[in-house]
């Protein structure tokens, strides 16, 4: 990677697609970049503020201050979307969805999103990857870093300090970061602790040690649900510890070893409303050791990579009710240990030919409680001159049902060790061009066939317990269209606007769904010392919520103080300027107009 940005730009530049670092024209994959400044200029709070902003991208969350989301990819459920940390897998084992808020938004380096099945690459993913790349490890021996502060309404703050430098041969960078807020909403209120280190270690002048940890803990009062009697918390504790090695073997060999560990204890507690009585606390603690080994070959007109990936996932589950689920027949405790062995095998090649590349790869995964899985998929690149891109892909992608639908059960639902993967056909293609002068433009048509679709049965475990059961039943089409569109800096001032559209049909529906978003956005940046963006962001769900208005963020900052060595800018944030409503459901009403301001300052 830092060779490549020797002669790219950093979003010119993607790892995830076949986990080596190659060209955007080279890949095949419908693939968007987010870089640090871009993260840094939105003052994005959470990961999910920041994937909001991509189209094709649909995060469901009620934009308060650390709010959980569920993230799905052009028509994907949110179990289909694969998060990963530094290549490390960030999804829950008890139900397949990932929570990004236990992610600081200050250690990102650039995010990844893979738009369709990654499956040939990475396993599990029919619907897409999150790949989260952290910030590297410092290469001088004068520190550097950033220390941040903010504070707004409803006693709303975000606190960091990160630094990063050379102590002897070993790199480092380090961050600890705090956030609070009374809730933007009443009574939901959010905190969270962060820690992060990185450290590289020279082995030899071809051989390096990389050694990073990490622990958070967002606690999320997530409010009142008077449509169903409830109010609920969560709390999350998330624990990582990874280690790798990475070697130059010969000039065209290279090689990857890595081992890693995470823990995620989800801790989920409802009351009923009206009595202030239990109704249910759910704890799932997930643990996963993983290993990996990886080669890299290139020569001439081939860059070929091929690995090995094993994981061994344990789950916790401890699901406590109150006296109503009681009455219906609940169990007062029931405490489940199920687990899950998993090991791949991978291998891709990127081959140029010219003004085309060529991009074959396929996967073996085999899991301990649903069997085997074979990914193919095949992309293709083609220069149309020396301004214009055409790509298109077909993928064969799976995600393989979540531990606790398989094993371990929950409240009113019984274990099915009988579901198998859910798998899906893609097939996408696009155009990406700048030879509109001073406009940038994208656009991507696809097409998702999913078969063995999951769906939940009422009371189909039958009897004695007659509780619901997931089971594999019918087939589902995802199909649409992504539109973007950005202007070079006339004057310092750019404008962007972007299209995501996706029409969704299952067999087990009687109607079609639609879901669309629309994005437009305006920046002024002198490059000197002030810059502005304004960013409006509209979504249809077709669910019971309001969708009368469009939420538009108005930011700020400003270059106070400067040196050769020390930058303070001043930086303010006008939340949903217009008081606009976007919530899919009644009881999740995003907040209204508010306001935070904060200092930076980086030495």
């Amino acid at each position: 990677m830092q060779t490549l940005r020797l002669f790219y730009k950093e979003k010119d530049l993607v790892v995830s697609a076949t986990r080596n670092p190659k060209s955007v024209s080279q890949t095949a994959e419908n693939i968007t970049v987010i870089t640090a400044k871009e993260i840094e200029d939105m003052n994005a709070h959470t990961v999910a503020e920041v994937l909001n902003r991509i189209p094709g991208l649909f995060v469901n969350f009620n934009r308060d201050f650390g709010a959980t989301s569920l993230i799905n990819i052009q028509g994907s459920e949110a179990r289909h979307v694969l998060v990963l940390l530094d290549g490390v897998p960030w999804n829950f084992l008890h139900e397949g969805s990932a929570e990004t808020n236990s992610i600081p938004v200050g250690i990102i380096e650039r995010i990844e999103i893979i738009k369709g099945p990654a499956s040939s690459a990475w396993g599990s993913s029919l619907g897409g990857v999150i790949s989260i790349l952290t910030k590297s490890p410092g290469d001088t021996e004068r520190p550097a870093g950033i220390v941040r502060a903010s504070s707004g309404e409803r006693n709303t703050g975000d606190y960091s300090a990160q630094v990063s430098g050379l102590a002897g041969p070993v790199g480092y960078y380090l961050f600890a970061g705090r956030q609070d807020s009374d809730g933007l909403r009443s009574p939901r209120k959010y905190d969270s602790s962060s820690l992060f280190s990185k450290f590289n270690i020279p082995v030899s002048e071809d051989a390096e040690i990389g050694l990073s940890m990490g622990f958070s803990k967002p606690r999320n009062q997530l409010g009142d649900f008077p449509s169903s009697d409830i109010t609920s918390s969560s709390d999350i504790g998330s624990f990582f510890l990874a280690t790798s090695l990475d070697a130059s073997l010969t000039p065209e060999l290279d090689l990857n070893l890595s081992v890693h560990t995470v823990g995620q204890k989800l801790s989920q507690n409802t009351d009923t409303l009206s009595s202030k009585e239990l109704y249910s606390e759910n704890i799932f603690d997930g643990r996963s050791t993983g290993a990996g080994g990886k080669l890299v070959w290139t020569r001439g007109r081939h860059t070929a990579v091929a690995g090995i990936d094993a994981d061994r996932g344990t789950l916790d589950q401890t699901l406590k009710n109150g006296a109503y689920p009681q009455s219906q027949g609940a169990p007062a405790t029931s405490v489940t240990q199920p687990a899950v062995t998993k090991w791949a095998l991978y291998a891709n090649d990127t081959i140029a030919l010219g003004r085309w590349t060529i991009t074959p790869g396929i996967r073996y995964d085999d899991n301990s409680i649903i069997g085997s899985f074979v990914s193919p998929s095949l992309g293709v690149t083609c220069r149309l001159g020396e301004n214009s891109l055409a790509r298109a892909s077909v993928a064969r992608g799976f995600t393989q049902p979540p531990l606790s639908w398989t094993s371990g059960g929950g409240l009113f639902l019984s274990p099915n060790p009988s579901l198998k993967h859910e798998r899906v056909w893609s097939y996408q293609a696009g155009v990406e061009s700048t030879a509109v002068p001073y406009l940038w433009m994208k656009g991507t048509i696809f097409y998702h066939d999913l078969d063995n679709e999951i769906i939940r049965d009422a009371r189909g475990a039958g009897p004695p317990t007659n509780d619901d059961l997931f089971v594999n039943r019918g087939s589902r089409r995802s199909q649409g269209l992504e539109l973007e569109g950005e202007t070079v800096p006339i004057h310092n001032l750019s404008a962007s606007a972007g299209v995501g559209y996706v029409n969704i049909k299952s067999s087990n529906e009687t109607r079609s769904r639609d879901r669309y978003t629309y994005d437009i956005g305006l920046k002024y940046d002198d490059r000197k010392s002030f810059h502005a963006q304004v960013f409006g962001h509209y979504i249809w769900w077709g669910l019971d919520g309001d969708y009368s208005g469009w939420i538009w963020d108005l930011n700020l900052s400003q270059k106070i103080f400067e040196t050769k060595q020390v930058v303070s800018k001043l930086f303010m944030t006008a939340h949903n300027l217009l008081n606009g409503d976007q919530y899919p459901d009644v009881d999740k009403k995003n907040p209204e107009r508010w306001l935070e301001a904060g200092i930076s300052i980086t030495f």
